[in-house]
């Protein structure tokens, strides 16, 4: 039987691969957004809208793609990002995809709506590197609850997303009347609709573990998140799946960095899929970048397997990119090695594997 190395030579074959074992109810799940998908192209559309800049004539002989967040050596500036009921793609759902984590190095942000839940996720990956996601379903020791035992299992930092105050109407999910395991008992969502910049000044206050919240999208939010003391911004518009008719992510990047001014770690996420889109959000002033759909992708292609063989194509593509534009780190890159560009194919799902759509 072939490895997933020698089965999936590029990026592309695993997203075949995923597409042909995943029913409708479930591809839609994972690849589909809010409305009219506005947002979700325009995730695609603002990475496609920057063009490179190389540099020749460096010794980049030796290129390093490693990096540090909050404190944890990581082989690469990519998180997993969360997905609720990655066991809709795998079986394992969180235990797999930490698995896949710590063999890679590449943190895991676990959503605390995603089997096999915090403590046996820890158990799985006890060396992996872990962060954990709230929905915010309950009062105050709800939370408190949830960072005790996230702390207790070894995750160094904690994630609260902010963007979804309401659950949105995702219309592939209505028309297939599909319905993840978990929204079949959700309860307690008013809790997240209430949730206000007076919780995460109490979360700042009585919690030492380093904070993000996850769903900025704007600078003037950045800034107040940092003025609180949060450790980490997040800029996420949820991959298209919370507000329609929303900016991309990388479009709203450079306000958030420079509102942050270095007091707070960036991450991003929205539309990433490969080596060359995470090098141009490190160029803008991110320190990681989350890759959601295509964590589900890896899975759904060949479970752990996969998922590792996704994380190594993508270091891979990173590595060479770096090496292309005369960088020998992530330190090296800056705005300069970008310049605004017109996207040469119309954004969707697929576009950032345009083999695909010729038969390969």
């Amino acid at each position: 039987m072939a490895s997933a190395a020698e089965e999936f030579l590029t990026l592309h074959e695993i997203v075949k691969a995923a597409r042909e074992r995943l029913d409708k109810g479930r591809w839609d799940y994972l690849m589909g957004a809010t409305e009219t998908e506005t947002t979700f192209r325009r995730n695609r559309q603002a990475i496609d809208s920057w063009a490179f800049r190389p540099r020749v004539l460096r010794d980049v002989s030796q290129v390093e793609t490693g990096t540090t967040l909050f404190g944890r050596r990581i082989a690469m500036p990519v998180l997993m990002a969360p997905i609720g009921s990655l066991e809709s793609f795998e079986a394992g759902g969180g235990a797999t995809a930490v698995r896949a984590g710590g063999r890679m190095n590449v943190p895991l942000m676990l959503s605390s709506v995603c089997n096999p839940g915090l403590e046996a996720v820890a158990d799985a990956g006890p060396d992996a590197p872990r962060i954990f996601q709230l929905y915010v379903r309950g009062d105050h020791a709800f939370e408190d609850d949830h960072v005790k035992r996230a702390v207790d299992r070894g995750y160094f930092a904690f994630a609260v997303t902010v963007d979804t105050a309401h659950y949105s109407r995702r219309e592939r999910d209505l028309a297939n009347r599909f319905v993840k395991p978990w929204r079949q008992a959700a309860t307690g969502m008013d809790w997240q609709a209430a949730y206000s910049w007076d919780n995460v000044k109490r979360f700042k206050d009585k919690h030492r573990i380093p904070l993000i919240l996850k769903g900025i999208g704007t600078g003037e939010d950045a800034a107040a998140a940092v003025a609180i003391g949060v450790d980490g911004v997040y800029v996420s518009n949820h991959g298209g799946r919370q507000l329609d008719q929303g900016r991309g992510s990388l479009e709203v990047l450079e306000e958030v960095v420079t509102a942050v001014a270095g007091r707070a770690t960036v991450i991003v996420d929205g539309g990433f899929y490969r080596g060359t889109d995470i090098v141009k959000a490190i160029a803008l002033g991110a320190d990681c970048v989350g890759c959601g759909r295509m964590t589900g992708l890896g899975m759904a292609a060949a479970g752990e397997e996969g998922l590792v063989r996704v994380l190594d194509l993508l270091k891979e593509e990173i590595t060479i990119a770096l090496a292309l534009l005369g960088c020998r780190n992530l330190g090296e890159l800056s705005r300069n090695h970008l310049s605004r560009s017109q996207p040469v194919a119309p954004a969707h799902a697929l576009s950032a594997f345009p083999l695909l759509a010729e038969g390969y």
